[in-house]
């Protein structure tokens, strides 16, 4: 199974001109502010402060990239669906994801954040049609799965199944894999979906110069 050995911060980026130049294979984490996607990254690497969680909903604004074993990237997305941040900035945001994703070939898998507890927002149904729309495979982790009883979880996840039934047959979504950052539940799993994804989609050969 996939180690994480080193993983760290490289660059906060506002402005798809920002790309690291070094273009590494991607392993991206999208979901609607306070989802808990900080506190996921950090449990997958093992490390507690690495990316900065915030009490303040809507308030990481840039994408960030970590560097995972010096072979391929973390990408935190900013979130999304946060309603006291200006219509304004939340339609730059819109427009600088759907961007991000349409640049293709670095993405290699994407990890779709929902809350365990509810359903589907609409933004969460939209950002799951544009990683269709991008032909970018993904999973759905329903993060905090500690939060709900065994026999909820496991109905929940059921639910979930029977309604993205066409996504999970016919479509990009690979999985559904439920997360709890207290017990570290679903963290092997996902391990294992990275593990493939990067076995196989191999790193892109250096054009000489």
């Amino acid at each position: 199974m996939l180690k994480i050995a080193t993983a760290e911060f490289l660059q906060g980026v506002v402005d798809l001109r920002q790309l690291p130049k070094n273009e590494l294979r991607e392993i991206v984490y999208i979901g609607r502010s306070n989802v808990g996607k900080s506190s996921l990254l950090n449990k997958m690497c093992n490390k507690k402060n690495l990316a900065r969680t915030s009490t303040i909903p809507g308030k990481t604004r840039e994408i960030n990239y970590y560097i995972i074993n010096n072979d391929f990237y973390f990408v935190d997305l900013p979130g999304y669906g946060y309603a006291k941040v200006p219509e304004q900035m939340r339609a730059g945001w819109k427009k600088l994801i759907e961007d991000f994703l349409k640049r293709g070939e670095p993405v290699i898998l994407a990890m779709q954040l929902i809350d365990s507890r509810q359903e589907p927002t609409p933004l969460d149904l939209m950002m799951m049609d544009w990683l269709e729309y991008y032909e970018v495979p993904y999973l759905l982790v329903l993060t905090k799965a500690d939060k709900l009883p065994f026999s909820k979880l496991g109905k929940q996840i059921e639910i979930y199944k029977d309604r993205f039934q066409s996504q999970l047959t016919d479509g990009c979504c690979r999985g559904i894999v439920p997360f709890s950052i207290i017990s570290g539940d679903g963290r092997t799993e996902l391990l294992k979906y990275i593990e493939l994804h990067l076995q196989t989609s191999p790193k892109k050969k250096k054009e000489a110069v």
